[in-house]
């Protein structure tokens, strides 16, 4: 009896040394579509109240975790039954992903000045406009979560398709925990860059100079490091979508292998998401 039990935790312990491995291996191959993750995330979750940042970014995450628990055991089930259903979701996810970031490019270069009195808190605004706004910006960004963490589940899962199902159940699990934790993490701290700011300014009034440069360069900082992010945003947004037909469509490889994988990437991803955008910008028009 004794022997059993010592050979079955030996088991769970050879099994959980397996997941964490593949884990860090998962974690490293979904590195760059992280990092397109923190860029799109920060740039959705900016343009509120001070007072709203941190519950907007909570809100957010809390989608992003439902997100996750529907992929999931989606992605395993397709990936057990049905594994050529998953080119064709990821190039959905990344029509969709072209579509967002041409349309933002679309919009700053046509329709700049209405887009600016669209920001999420005016003062004409009142109460309820306001908590619309935010809500309507908050399910917009838990949309583009959910394609994001197709993506990075999808990247996990191809990194273990080889080893034993719950090797690939428990690695893409712990690699989609941590990119949630992680993402949301750095972008509630991005966020309340400026608040740290007004409060070494406020602790160098004493005579703390060096504290006092260091928070009124945090504080103008963070107005260009949210610019930087919204650009950088739509750019991730049209690489990972440019990537995923790129790595699934033969012929688009062949013709662009010849280009940095970044200029291809980004043509593509632009190219798809002008062909998204025309129609529904017909159509929008054809209604007004």
């Amino acid at each position: 009896m004794a022997s059993g039990i010592f050979a079955l935790l030996d088991d769970i312990s050879m099994l959980m040394d397996d997941i964490v491995a593949m884990s860090k291996v998962a974690t490293k191959k979904t590195a760059g579509i992280l990092g397109d993750d923190l860029a799109v995330t920060a740039e959705q979750a900016s343009g509120f109240l001070s007072s709203r940042e941190l519950p907007v970014i909570w809100a957010i995450a809390r989608g992003s975790f439902v997100n996750k628990l529907i992929i999931l055991p989606l992605a395993f089930l397709l990936s057990a039954f049905v594994p050529w259903v998953i080119p064709l979701v990821l190039m959905l996810g990344g029509v969709y992903l072209a579509y967002e970031g041409t349309e933002k490019i679309y919009e700053y270069l046509f329709h700049k000045t209405a887009q600016q009195r669209e920001a999420v808190y005016h003062p004409d605004l009142g109460a309820a406009e306001a908590v619309t706004m935010e809500r309507q910006k908050i399910r917009s960004a838990i949309r583009t979560d959910f394609i994001l963490s197709i993506e990075i589940v999808i990247i996990a899962l191809s990194t273990v398709s080889g080893k034993p199902v719950l090797v690939q159940i428990g690695a893409v699990s712990i690699v989609s925990v941590i990119a949630t934790i992680g993402v949301y993490g750095l972008v509630a701290m991005l966020v309340r860059m400026d608040d740290v700011g007004y409060r070494l300014v406020a602790l160098g009034k004493g005579g703390g100079r060096f504290l006092k440069a260091i928070g009124r360069l945090l504080v103008r900082a963070l107005p260009k490091v949210i610019k930087a992010l919204a650009v950088i945003g739509t750019i991730a947004m049209l690489l990972v979508a440019g990537g995923i037909f790129v790595h699934n469509v033969e012929i688009l490889y062949e013709m662009l292998h010849g280009l940095p994988s970044f200029l291809g990437e980004l043509i593509v991803g632009a190219a798809v998401g002008s062909m998204a955008l025309a129609p529904v910008e017909v159509f929008r028009k054809i209604r007004k």
